[in-house]
């Protein structure tokens, strides 16, 4: 993995980390929606809601527009996929230890069923 892939990895499960910024994603999944509308789903201070949706923009998880006085944010989802591509690599690496460990407990079991 190239060391760009890596930091946007990194700063992806870094916003990732956070309660409040995955139901900020949840909420923005459902429709965009202004800043102040976000902010009033949440029981912290403006400044604190505007520090976890800089967080998800630098994440590229977020993206930001401006009509007229509003600030309206939309979920830009397309980062997650190299979050899951790496989440996926290593799921089927346990899938396959599971199943061969899976694999030796059976025949152990049935060892001990023929002897015993």
């Amino acid at each position: 993995m190239g060391e760009r892939q890596s930091a946007a990895l990194d700063g992806i499960f870094n916003a990732l980390c956070d309660p409040t910024r995955r139901a900020i994603l949840a909420r923005l999944a459902h429709a965009e929606a202004r800043v102040t509308d976000i902010a009033s789903e949440f029981p912290i201070s403006l400044n604190s809601i505007s520090k976890h949706i800089r967080m998800l923009e630098r994440a590229g998880l977020v993206r930001r527009s401006i009509v007229g006085r509003d600030h309206v944010l939309s979920l830009d989802a397309a980062p997650l996929a190299a979050a899951a591509d790496w989440i996926e690599h290593y799921r089927r690496f346990w899938d396959a230890r599971l199943a061969a460990l899976d694999e030796f407990v059976r025949k152990k079991l049935k060892d001990q069923r023929r002897r015993g």
